[in-house]
């Protein structure tokens, strides 16, 4: 057991590498609350080993996190409640002040809500090696034996799986006032029934999905299908309010304090490309939404 002095050194070290383990466990899990579960896991591991026998504090912290991310990504696989296809991920919601360092660690790199969802259709292994890879530059050499593969191989995953995520519509719209104009000028359509004005912000091939918990997927893809359930949506557009959904613009209905509904935009080229709304009551209730 470590002396005060030592652990309360080695505590200082593992917080300075906490925005890091976050991040990585974020963009592997799409779950703030996972990805914290994850990094405390990954202290109690420390806590358990001679720190003083570990030459890289920081490259042996992500390596299991990385591990354990991976075991929690291939046990989804084998669980029943987890739905079948394209679901929204856990969004991380903020009104636009001044955020907080460690969500805005996470957020960096453009790990917006669409590209989580392209990577929850990644294999675990494909979304280890290329997160690892593309967004945090670990060598495959390193990444091969969490994979269990050799290097050759985990620079295959990671290729296999950045052709899928550059298959995705071009790179969003990164004026973010200029999102916020769209959202407004959606919101405003829908309040009003305004069929013609929704038709004109959505792109002809926008995609909506709306994770309803469970197995209640919807996925519809289309301007004018996507503007009739926007009209549908009329009712509880009075309740939205704008807010940040991953550093993009987007917006939180709730309803005399109880959160119904959050969604994040994706714009490109001045129009609405996809819109992820998560309105999974008891995930929506583990949230921190101020």
């Amino acid at each position: 057991m470590p002396g005060t002095r030592d652990g309360d050194f080695l505590v200082e070290r593992f917080e300075a590498e906490r925005p890091h383990l976050r991040a990585v466990a974020y963009r592997m899990l799409g779950s703030v609350s996972e990805a914290d579960d994850v990094v405390q896991d990954a202290w109690l591991r420390l806590s358990r080993v001679d720190a003083g026998s570990v030459d890289n504090l920081g490259g042996w912290l992500t390596t299991v996190v990385a591990r354990l991310c991976l075991d929690a990504l291939r046990s989804r696989k084998t669980r029943r409640e987890v739905p079948i296809g394209v679901h929204v991920p856990e969004p991380i919601v903020s009104n636009g002040d001044a955020g907080d360092p460690e969500q805005e660690a996470i957020l960096a790199d453009s790990v917006g809500l669409a590209m989580l969802v392209v990577l929850e259709q990644l294999t675990p292994s494909e979304r280890l090696a290329f997160v690892l890879h593309d967004t945090f530059g670990l060598p495959f050499d390193e990444i091969a034996p969490i994979v269990g593969r050799s290097p050759d191989a985990a620079r295959q995953l990671a290729s296999r799986g950045r052709r899928r995520v550059r298959g995705t519509p071009s790179m969003p719209d990164t004026d973010l006032e200029r999102q916020r104009e769209v959202v407004r000028a959606f919101l405003a359509a829908a309040r009003g029934g305004d069929f013609e004005g929704l038709l004109a912000l959505l792109d002809p091939d926008v995609v909506l999905r709306v994770d309803r918990g469970g197995r209640t997927l919807t996925e519809v893809v289309g301007a004018r299908t996507v503007a009739d359930r926007a009209l549908g949506f009329a009712r509880l557009a009075r309740f939205a309010r704008p807010a940040l959904v991953n550093g993009a613009a987007g917006f939180v209905v709730a309803v005399r304090g109880r959160p119904l509904a959050v969604s994040g935009f994706t714009v490109v080229g001045g129009r609405i490309a996809r819109i992820d709304l998560l309105a999974d009551r008891a995930r929506l209730r583990r949230m921190d939404l101020g």
